[in-house]
């Protein structure tokens, strides 16, 4: 039998005092529509069809193909809006699940349970409730003494014993197609002069069908977004569901509080998130590491057993057993193979780092690839625009820089090279020489004594070769 998942996200949200359409609105790095898309569709097996209105191309350029679109014209209720997706929809549907744009928290389980109630129970309507004491904008649902739902009633038009009532109206519903299309060009119009679809709960009662209701224990899925505080407080419960599924997981959160972890994320078991971590977008961490803390990491890949402290990454990808930071940035195309140690104030961008390769501290690699166990003393910085374009560096194994060498690109060290402090090099250096002086120039073999690494260790003194002026 077939479900299909009707959404309406026509409204303009004038609360938020936006240009921006209501559901485009982000939480958690999405836009609020993509949510409620994720859960339509899981519930339905089938993209979803979205009633649009205000800032419609907007909202149609922000979902793509993701779902079908009808319009509303006009603003005539949310009875008016269903009604624009008969012909979406089609006429021989057993299910239409109708949600709301700017419900982002609301599950795929529950939407599952409101269809399989609806089907039980052969319903006109299954409805989704909460009881709560708050909640007071929020329609009271009347029940029968055979506990079936007899009428949502709107707050404007409660009596004082109807708005005392624990039962509210979440705003999700499941309908039976061959009665609901009918049944929508016979709502009554309101006081306000819209048609609520919450008055087919009358309709199907006067028609002598039974209305069901689902509860719900969540109040998190109850928000709607109007305002500003409530999208914070979507935020806030969006953030607590995640990082408890985490933790059930087998992550350490150290303050729950302060971590900030997309939907998007994944991450492997006994990797601990200090606090004040950011993870957005499509960012994978591994197993074991040491995230944080006062790091963001977006769009990143990291491998297992890394470390990263107080960090920005960007677009990066870290293999196994990488160290990072404190105070490191790396860009957009940073590749740091296994075991690469990158410190404090470093910088690396559209480059890769070999295996085992030493990056202590101060400097900047930008447009690079750099060998296997190089070492890149501080001060380091590769010279790659020319004002016009971007040029390589390239380093070959071993290579050792030291303090404050300058690697004006193009430009291509041997494996086993070495620079000397302070120098600028301008030309390719051959395997295994030394290089010194301002432009750097060959002076020597390079001596066995200066292969161990060490930041800015094992240095060529300014009198072991002269240096250019």
């Amino acid at each position: 039998m077939s479900i299909v998942a009707l959404i309406l996200a026509a409204g303009q949200g004038t609360r938020l005092k936006s240009k921006l359409p209501k559901v485009l609105h982000p939480l958690a790095g999405r836009a609020l529509i993509h949510y409620a898309i994720d859960a339509a569709q899981a519930a339905a097996g089938a993209r979803p069809v979205l009633v649009v209105g205000h800032g419609a191309d907007d909202v149609r350029a922000a979902v793509g193909a993701r779902a079908g679109f009808v319009e509303q014209a006009e603003q005539l209720g949310t009875g008016h809006a269903v009604l624009q997706g008969r012909a979406a929809l089609g006429g021989h549907v057993a299910d239409v699940l109708v949600t709301y744009g700017d419900m982002p928290l609301l599950r795929a389980e529950t939407l599952q349970a409101l269809v399989e109630r609806r089907r039980a129970s052969q319903a006109a309507i299954a409805l989704l409730t909460i009881d709560s004491a708050g909640l007071f904008d929020f329609g009271r649902v009347i029940r029968a003494s055979d506990d079936g739902v007899t009428a949502v009633v709107e707050v404007a038009q409660a009596t004082p014993a109807q708005l005392a009532l624990p039962e509210r109206n979440v705003g999700a519903y499941c309908f039976d197609g061959a009665w609901l299309w009918e049944a929508l060009e016979r709502l009554p119009l309101s006081p306000k002069g819209e048609y609520y679809l919450t008055d087919a709960v009358a309709l199907a009662v006067a028609d002598g069908r039974r209305v069901e209701a689902v509860k719900t224990g969540d109040e998190a899925e109850t928000i709607g977004i109007n305002t500003r505080a409530q999208l914070a407080q979507a935020e806030a419960a969006l953030r607590q569901r995640v990082n408890a599924a985490w933790m059930t997981a087998g992550v350490t959160l150290v303050d729950p509080a302060t971590t900030y972890i997309a939907p998007t994320v994944t991450i492997g078991p006994d990797t601990v998130i200090a606090p004040n971590t950011h993870l957005q977008g499509a960012t994978t961490i591994g197993a074991e590491c040491e995230i944080g803390p006062n790091s963001v990491i977006v769009d990143t890949t990291i491998g297992d057993r890394c470390v990263v402290r107080q960090s920005l990454l960007e677009s990066a990808w870290l293999a196994e057993d990488v160290d990072v930071g404190p105070f490191a940035h790396l860009r957009s195309g940073a590749r740091l193979e296994r075991g690469v140690h990158m410190g404090n104030f470093g910088e690396v961008k559209n480059a890769t780092l070999g295996p085992g390769v030493k990056m202590g501290h101060f400097s900047y690699i930008g447009d690079a690839q750099i060998g296997s166990e190089a070492n890149i003393s501080a001060g380091t910085i590769t010279c790659n625009y020319d004002g016009v374009k971007k040029n390589k560096t390239v380093l070959g194994e071993r290579v050792f820089l030291g303090s404050n060498t300058l690697l004006v690109a193009p430009v291509t060290l041997g494996d086993d090279s070495q620079t000397g402090a302070g120098s600028v090099v301008t030309r390719d250096i051959p395997a295994n020489m030394l290089a010194l002086g301002v432009p750097a120039r060959v002076v020597r073999e390079r001596a066995p004594e200066s292969a161990p690494h060490g930041e800015g260790k094992a240095q060529a003194q300014p009198d072991s070769a002269p240096t250019e002026r």
